[in-house]
Parts: structure tokens; C-alpha cells; sequence
């Protein structure tokens, strides 16, 4: 198969979860990063991968995809070193993923993404924030949460569509749960304080994909480092080992 050229911001959600994804499934690929910050999604060079703008983004032999959910739905299919049950091949199991996908676009990411940028991430975008819709998003981010650990969440030591391997679903939805990271402590307690099972569930979907999972979070942990003047602490290649007391707090949440 050819090398999959894959186009992220590590601090966008959906360019983590691809970027897990072909590194747990050792797919062949060649990382390039697009700094939303710096605008480079709006440069011409990036615009010839994707003309809407916005990552992820993937190129294969000159074929070019966006949209997170479907680019991993194609490299389970074009790749044989993907395991089936990331996308298992029952097409019932797959309809189960699906409805999980589509729920996830209007509900979780739309309440945690808004949250997020109205509350502190967009400055750093050249955005205002708006305390309006950050509370509108909090409001469908809590019911998104509740709904994630009443319905979705099967429990007895399961992902979310009962198998006992993650899939796709697994991933996207951690990723964006993780994005609350960047939030204030006392935001991500009261979001997540409650929910147990969403909590071990985050932990599952970590130990599943190590060491993979938080080496693609790394620079969000650096980013909450530094959006909540907290100090972090890097080993020799300058990656995240162990973070304050307030990164501590975090880690029981999730």
C-alpha cells in the first residue's frame, strides 16, 4: 500500500484520533503538521490537499480525503494491517459504529468543541470568545456526557458497542473528550467529577492504544500548561512526563 500523507494539528481532536489510529495499526505514514494558530490551513499549499480548509486532511497516491470519520472508515478498508474490530466487517456491528459516528458529530463534539473555543481556546485562533455559546455548549456537552454514560457506555468492562476491543467510535470520542483538557480544573471537575464510567472508559481506550494515545496528546497537556500558567515537566526528547498537581486533578477525572 502506499504512504499515507496525513495532514494534522495535534491539538485538533480528530487529527489525533487518525493519527493514533495508523500508529497503532502501524499503517504507513508521513506526518504533516498544519498550525491552525499560524493559519497554515488557509495557505494555497494546503487548500490543494483540502479546499474547504480544515484539518485532518489525507493524501494517498493523489487521492485526497477529509472528514475524520471517513478517513478512518477508508483505512480500515484499503489497509489489511488494520484489525477488524476497529471497523469489524459484520455489517451489523458496523451500523452500531456508525450510529455512534453520526450521534457524535451533533452532540459531543458540537457541545465540547463550542465549549472549548468560546471559553478559552479561541484568542489563539484570532476568535472572540463568547460566553453565550460557551454556555449553550456546556448545556448540550452535559447532556452529551450523561448520555454517553447512560446509553452508549454498556459498562462491565466494555467499549462502546459492547466488544471488548475499541473501534473507530472508541477513538474519535475519547479524543474529543480529552479536548477538555484545556479547560479550566474546576470546569473539568464538575464535567466530568460525575462520570465514573466515562472516566474508566477514557482509561481503556489509553491502555488499548499505548504508548501511542498519550504521545499524540502531548502537546494538548503542553498547551493546558500553559493556558492555566501551570509548570510541566519534559523528559530529554521534550516530551510530557508528569505535570503539576493540577494536571494530577485531571488525571483522576479522566
Amino acid at each position: 500500500m502506499e504512504k499515507v500523507h496525513l495532514y494534522v494539528d495535534r491539538l485538533s481532536q480528530p487529527s489525533r484520533a487518525i493519527l493514533i489510529f495508523c500508529m497503532v495499526n502501524k499503517v504507513d505514514f508521513e506526518e504533516h503538521l498544519i498550525n491552525l494558530a499560524k493559519r497554515d490551513h488557509k495557505q494555497p499549499e494546503f487548500k490543494a490537499i483540502n479546499a474547504l480548509g480544515y484539518v485532518p486532511a489525507i493524501d494517498v497516491g493523489g487521492f485526497k480525503l477529509f472528514e475524520s470519520h471517513a478517513i478512518l472508515r477508508y483505512l480500515c478498508y484499503a489497509y489489511p494491517c488494520v484489525q477488524d474490530h476497529w471497523y469489524p466487517s459484520d455489517l451489523a456491528q458496523r451500523a452500531r459504529i456508525d450510529s455512534i459516528l453520526d450521534w457524535h458529530h451533533s452532540n459531543l463534539r458540537r457541545g465540547s468543541a463550542g465549549l472549548v473555543l468560546n471559553r478559552v481556546l479561541g484568542p489563539a485562533l484570532g476568535l472572540p470568545l463568547n460566553p453565550q455559546a460557551a454556555s449553550e455548549a456546556e448545556n448540550l456537552l452535559k447532556l452529551s456526557l450523561s448520555k454517553l454514560e447512560t446509553f452508549w457506555l454498556p459498562g462491565n468492562d466494555r467499549f462502546l458497542t459492547g466488544s471488548y476491543e475499541p473501534s473507530i467510535a472508541d477513538l474519535s470520542l475519547a479524543c474529543e473528550v480529552m479536548q477538555l483538557e484545556l479547560l479550566d480544573r474546576n470546569d473539568i471537575d464538575m464535567l466530568l467529577g460525575p462520570r465514573e464510567k466515562v472516566r474508566k472508559w477514557i482509561e481503556k481506550v489509553k491502555k488499548a492504544t499505548e504508548p501511542y494515545f498519550e504521545e499524540a496528546h502531548d502537546k494538548l497537556y503542553k498547551a493546558s500548561m500553559r493556558l492555566h500558567g501551570n509548570k510541566l515537566q519534559v523528559n530529554s526528547n521534550g516530551t510530557a512526563l508528569a505535570l503539576d498537581s493540577s494536571r494530577k486533578a485531571l488525571s483522576s477525572k479522566l
